[in-house]
C-alpha cells in the first residue's frame, strides 16, 4: 500500500497536527523507557526546520474514556521538551482550543492531554468519532500521522481526522512500513520469527500466516504451555489457553508439512507462585510439577533458540521468553536479545514488551537493526490485515 509521505505534502510554515504515539511506561509520574518519545523526535524537527507550528495529539495507556491522572501526558511533554531542548506547552483541556491555536507561531508546539480521555476517540459509533475529528481538524492545516503503535486502531484522531486534511505519514511511520514491507515481501534467508509473550491467543493469526514465509520459529514465554500442553505434557500451574488446544495442534502439523522447524523449549525454569523473590527450579518440560509454574525458558533452551537465529539472515523477535521484569526470570529473553546483536543480517524487535526488554536489560537500540515502536501494529502488519491508519494515509 502506498502511503503519502512528506516529501509528497506541502508543509512548509503551516500548522501542523502531528499524531504521534507516546505511550511510554510511567509510574508516579517518572517515566522509565522514553524511547517512543525519542522516536519521534525525527519528524518533529523537521517540522520545526521548516518552520512549522505543532499540535501534538497522543495517548497513554487505556483510560476508557475517563480522566486519569497517572495517565496524564504532562510529564511526556516535559520529557519531550528536555529533548528537543526548547518548550513545548501542554493543554490539559483537548476540546474548545480553537482559539489558543490559532495563537501559535511558528517553531511553537502545544501538546494536547491524553486524546484517550476522550470516550468518542475510541467510540464504535463512526459519528461520534466524526464529530472529534471534525473539532480537532480546525486545529491546523495539515495532518502528519507518525503513531505508528496506533495505526492499527480505528479512532477517531488516527482514521477519521487524516481524511479532513491534506495529510501524509511522518517519518517514523514510513520507516517502520519499510522494515515491515521487508519482512513479508522481500526476506534474506534463512528467515527465522521468535515469539514470546504470555497468550497464544495474540499470535495465533501471526504464526499462522507466517508458516507459509518463515524457515524458524521459536515460541517462548507464557504462550509456550498451550503448545506443550497440546503435546500431552504436564503444565503444572503455568498459564494455558485450553481452548486454543485444538488450534495449537493444526499449526504443529502444518508446520510440519511445510518444513518450517518449529522449536519449542525443552527446559523451563519453574517456581511455586508468580513472585520476584520466587526462587526458581530448572526442569526438563516433560517434568513441569503440577504445583508449579513456568516463569521463563531454561539455558539450554536459550541456546538452542540463540543458535537456531544465528544461522539466519532475517530475525524478527515479538515478545519475552520469560518474565522479565523478575531477575531470575529474564536470562531467556537476555540471550535472544543478544543473538538478535550478532546478526549479520536484518534483525527486528518488535515493539511493545520486547523494546522495553532490550533496553531494560541494558543493550541499546544501536546494536539492533530496528526497534519497532509498535507491538500490536507489527503483528497485525504481519497477520495480512489492513490497518486503518495506513489506509487513512495512502
Amino acid at each position: 500500500m502506498g502511503i503519502r509521505t512528506l516529501a509528497q505534502l506541502p508543509f512548509a510554515g503551516k500548522q501542523v497536527i502531528l499524531r504521534c504515539d507516546l505511550n511510554v511506561p510511567i509510574k508516579n509520574g517518572v517515566i522509565s523507557d522514553d524511547g517512543r518519545i525519542r522516536a519521534s523526535l525525527s519528524t518533529i524537527k523537521l517540522l520545526l526546520d521548516n518552520e512549522c507550528s505543532i499540535v501534538i495529539i497522543a495517548h497513554l495507556g487505556r483510560p476508557k474514556g475517563e480522566i486519569k491522572k497517572e495517565l496524564s501526558l504532562e510529564p511526556v511533554a516535559k520529557r519531550l521538551g528536555t529533548l528537543l531542548d526548547k518548550e513545548v506547552r501542554f493543554s490539559s483541556e483537548i476540546l474548545g482550543l480553537r482559539a489558543t491555536t490559532d495563537l501559535l507561531k511558528a517553531g511553537e508546539i502545544l501538546m494536547l492531554e491524553n486524546i484517550r480521555f476522550l470516550e468518542s476517540e475510541t467510540s464504535k459509533d463512526q459519528q461520534e468519532r466524526e464529530l472529534l475529528a471534525n473539532e480537532l481538524a480546525t486545529y491546523g492545516e495539515v495532518y502528519v500521522g507518525d503513531g505508528f503503535g496506533a495505526v492499527h486502531r480505528k479512532h477517531a484522531s488516527v482514521f477519521e481526522l487524516a481524511s479532513l486534511l491534506p495529510h501524509a505519514a511522518g517519518n517514523l511511520v514510513v520507516a517502520e512500513v519499510d522494515v515491515l514491507e521487508k519482512l513479508t515481501k522481500s526476506p534474506d534467508r534463512p528467515y527465522a520469527v521468535v515469539l514470546g509473550g504470555a497468550k497464544v491467543s495474540d499470535k495465533i493469526a501471526v504464526i499462522s500466516n507466517l508458516l507459509d514465509q518463515v524457515d524458524v520459529i521459536a515460541i517462548g514465554g507464557g504462550m509456550v504451555f498451550t503448545f506443550l500442553a497440546a503435546q500431552g505434557k504436564e503444565v503444572g500451574k503455568s498459564l494455558v489457553e485450553l481452548d486454543l488446544i485444538p488450534t495449537v495442534k493444526e499449526l504443529m502439523e502444518r508446520a510440519a508439512e511445510k518444513k518450517v522447524e518449529l522449536l519449542l523449549p525443552t527446559d523451563i525454569l519453574v517456581a511455586h507462585e508468580f513472585s520476584e523473590s520466587s526462587p526458581p527450579t530448572l526442569v526438563l518440560t516433560d517434568q513441569i510439577p503440577t504445583d508449579q509454574m513456568g516463569l521463563d525458558i531454561g539455558p539450554v533452551s536459550a541456546a538452542s533458540f540463540a543458535n537456531a537465529i544465528s544461522k539466519c539472515e532475517t530475525v524478527f523477535w515479538n515478545g519475552p521468553m520469560g518474565v522479565f521484569e523478575f531477575p531470575n526470570y529474564a536470562n531467556g529473553t537476555k540471550a535472544i536479545a543478544h543473538a538478535l546483536t550478532e546478526i549479520k543480517g536484518m534483525s527486528v524487535v518488535g515493539g511493545g514488551d520486547s523494546a522495553a526488554a532490550v533496553r531494560k536489560l541494558g543493550f541499546t537500540d544501536k546494536q539492533f537493526g530496528y526497534i519497532s515502536t509498535g507491538g500490536g501494529a507489527s503483528l497485525e502488519y504481519l497477520e495480512g490485515k489492513q490497518l486503518p491508519g495506513l489506509v487513512a494515509l495512502s
